[in-house]
């Protein structure tokens, strides 16, 4: 199955560039944001024990996955007040991924055909967004982070140890 690769560096480099989406609700593609947040959470959160993002938001619009204690937001009750933002003592949050309306990309899942891109694929600076057979790879720095998204970045911790305590 293809799956979305992002590379997080290279995004990182690119943020201010618009990307296209084919979803018409998503003008401006605010479905790769959350795709950002998503990544966010999953590898760059150091996933604090007593997390002082969680316990600063005043909607409880934030919490973790029971699973494997990665954040997730409740866009429901999030009104972008950016508490968490603030209250994050490793600046992980970024006020680009805290907006009041969410989009969430659906991967253009049934919505493309057999040899199609995803057009913010199409959109985006070399390298940044892939789409194609793609498979985790550790030890190059790939990392699954959902169903159908691998992202390129260093991972801060790895099998629950700190990169520099290695």
């Amino acid at each position: 199955m293809k799956k979305l690769l992002i590379d997080l560096d290279l995004y990182a480099e690119n943020k201010d560039k618009d990307f296209g989406c084919s979803y018409f609700y998503h003008s401006g593609n605010k479905g790769v944001r959350s795709l950002l947040e998503l990544v966010t959470y999953a590898l760059i959160c150091r996933k604090c024990e007593l997390a002082a993002c969680i316990e600063a938001c005043p909607n409880e619009a934030l919490g973790r996955n029971a699973e494997d204690k990665i954040l997730e937001r409740y866009n429901m009750r999030c009104t972008s007040c950016k508490s968490c933002m603030s209250a994050c003592p490793f600046g992980t949050i970024y006020p680009e991924m805290m907006t009041y309306l969410a989009s969430k990309c659906d991967l253009c899942l049934g919505r493309l055909t057999k040899d199609e891109m995803p057009l913010c694929v199409k959109d985006s600076p070399e390298g940044v967004l892939k789409y194609g057979e793609y498979s985790e790879d550790k030890e190059n720095n790939i990392f699954l982070v959902a169903k159908n998204v691998l992202v390129k970045a260093e991972h801060w911790e790895l099998d629950g140890i700190p990169k520099k305590a290695k």
